[in-house]
């Protein structure tokens, strides 16, 4: 099975500029690139796949750059919505620092550049004598995004946007010999104004070629990339944690898991049809989402901290809370509602809304409806000092089997 072959089965192509790509990269190791803009300080789900699939060209002999857009990032890719806002040097600067030690960590690509390294130099005058010239407005309005907002209005900042980075890609290919750019099904319009680009420049003769990723859509048509409560899932463990990461997989709905399967991990796809298999068995159990977690996880953030998510998920699950560590619940409860600990226990449940009244507190308890650290509480004059708390620092309180909130010692 050919590269090409095995992406368009992992439903990873959605089109090309060149028809015969296939033969060529299985005949040629050439040379590619895929951008990001700094537009923040991680990188999220969203991202993920295009550099997955550059992994994977990796693997087959073929040589990534990462370009991150230290320039364009301070201009802004159009988007459907509307203007970006624009950011501060220092902010982007800040982010080209983040991605770059991320990308690395995680992907191990190591030839990065920075396109605001040719582009800061650049004389307003120059630009347009040897770049604006060669591109044609009416083509440029063709493009698809630029099209989508000609009615409301697009500033000539955004509408610039296409030439920064067709010239990215010439400057590439004159200098290291890059031939290929992958991106996202979204930026077509910009990649073929880099072919053209190219071929005005250097004539028709010039090898390049570019094949863009579908736009990855849950099963009901919406965006995929956000948890169940609309947040962004960031590969930053600090934005993210690998609990709240491992929970994204594992809560993929049924129709999905397969094809996340395909287009997220490195198993093979016999391998991967036969947990299919297994899984349309015994769907009950799950097993398709707890191999996509685990790969996934396992991948972004290393094997230490995918087991410690598993671990945190069976603990929550089996309700056994004085299995973790501090550290753990801290990772596995952060966006649970918490106060600070000293108060008794009717007044903590006050505060942390797990009763609404100080009668209704008193009859959860007395009605061992009230759990502390797995522990049903019967003392209705209990004070919540450090002495309960795991570690001294946390502890879990929690009504009936699923309302949860966290007592913290932190800092008192």
């Amino acid at each position: 099975m050919t590269l090409i072959e095995e992406l368009k089965q992992r439903e990873l192509f959605f089109d090309t500029t060149d028809e015969n790509i296939e033969t060529y990269l299985e005949n040629n190791k050439v040379t590619f690139y895929l951008g990001c803009d700094p537009t923040g300080n991680s990188l999220h789900v969203g991202h993920l796949v295009t550099y997955l699939v550059a992994k994977r060209l990796q693997d087959h002999g073929h040589k990534p750059i990462l370009l991150i857009g230290g320039a364009t990032g301070l201009i802004g890719d159009p988007k459907m919505q509307g203007e970006r806002k624009m950011l501060a040097l220092e902010e982007v600067q800040n982010n080209v620092t983040c991605l770059t030690s991320q990308v690395k960590e995680i992907f191990s690509f190591d030839n990065i550049v920075n396109n605001y390294s040719w582009t800061s130099s650049l004389s307003l005058i120059d630009f347009l004598r040897f770049y604006g010239k060669e591109f044609n407005v009416n083509y440029m309005i063709n493009k698809d995004t630029v099209k989508s907002r000609l009615e409301k209005g697009i500033s000539y900042t955004e509408f610039s946007y296409q030439i920064l980075q067709a010239m990215d890609w010439y400057i590439l290919y004159k200098d290291y010999n890059c031939q290929m750019q992958i991106g996202g099904q979204d930026q077509w319009g910009n990649m073929t104004s880099g072919t053209d680009l190219i071929h005005h420049k250097l004539g028709q003769d010039a090898k390049v070629l570019a094949f863009t990723i579908p736009l990855i859509l849950k099963s009901d048509g919406t965006k995929f990339g956000k948890s169940e409560d609309g947040k962004s899932i960031w590969l930053d463990k600090n934005r993210t944690t690998p609990y709240e990461f491992y929970q994204f997989w594992i809560n993929t709905p049924d129709e999905d898991v397969i094809k996340r399967l395909k287009q997220f991990t490195f198993l093979s796809l016999d391998e991967i049809k036969n947990i299919e298999d297994q899984f349309n068995q015994e769907k009950e159990k799950r097993l398709a989402q707890k191999i996509l977690a685990k790969e996934v996880t396992t991948f972004v953030h290393g094997k230490n901290c995918c087991e410690q998510a598993i671990k945190i998920s069976e603990a929550l699950f089996n309700n056994s809370i004085s299995s973790l560590s501090a550290d753990e619940i801290a990772m596995g409860f952060k966006d649970l509602k918490c106060c600070k600990g000293g108060k008794s226990l009717i007044d903590t449940l006050l505060e942390l809304e797990l009763a609404s009244s100080k009668r209704e507190a008193r009859e959860f308890i007395l009605n061992g409806g009230i759990y502390l650290n797995d522990n049903k509480v019967n003392d209705i004059n209990l004070i919540l000092d450090s002495s309960l708390a795991i570690e001294s620092r946390y502890i879990v309180l929690r009504r009936g089997k699923k309302k949860y909130a966290l007592v913290s010692f932190e800092g008192n």
